[in-house]
């Protein structure tokens, strides 16, 4: 690690509940998300959000509809409808598209029982936009699907995130975008 914050990043600002957008040190923009009920951690089946630094190892759901329904990351063909939610309350919907995280540091988010890319945890769409702002995941990052698609073609792979409840100390090397 170092101490160059030189690029674009994002943080998931777990303590305001916000997906911030970075270039350097300078916020651009910022966004509600839902991070984990169960708050901070790293161990599989801990349905914690993982700490540290990440990395956006797949994009998932490019040109598909903002409400496009993705079970194991690919599209069912379906559309969400409020209806959806009604007939089946309980389901945590992944909405329009997946950033899938990996993680960048070993020992914490990355190798092991607390490896963040074999967790499949991503940032992704959700229907349950009305608790936006609040930690009421299963350890994904929530967006609404309309923010997400429209900050999705500005994200590549390796474009580094961090998550936790304060801004970064140490920046990993940052690409320059």
């Amino acid at each position: 690690m170092k101490n160059d914050p030189s690029a674009h990043w994002l943080w998931v600002d777990v303590a305001g509940q916000q997906l911030r957008v970075m270039a350097a040190l300078d916020e651009q923009a910022q966004y509600p998300v839902s991070t984990a009920l169960k708050g901070l951690g790293e161990l599989r089946d801990s349905a914690c959000t993982p700490r540290g630094w990440h990395q956006v190892r797949a994009k998932i759901g490019a040109g598909l509809p903002n409400n496009a329904i993705l079970r194991g990351r690919r599209w069912t063909g379906a559309c969400f409808s409020p209806r959806d939610a009604t007939d089946i309350p309980q389901q945590d919907w992944i909405l329009g598209r997946i950033l899938w995280l990996s993680g960048m540091e070993p020992g914490l988010n990355r190798g092991a029982l607390q490896d963040t890319f074999r967790r499949y945890i991503y940032i992704h769409g959700t229907a349950d936009t009305a608790r936006l702002g609040q930690a009421v995941s299963a350890g994904c990052i929530r967006m609404h699907p309309e923010t997400l698609c429209s900050l999705f073609p500005a994200i590549a792979p390796g474009h580094p995130v961090f998550i936790g409840l304060q801004p970064p100390v140490d920046f990993p090397p940052l690409r320059r975008s």
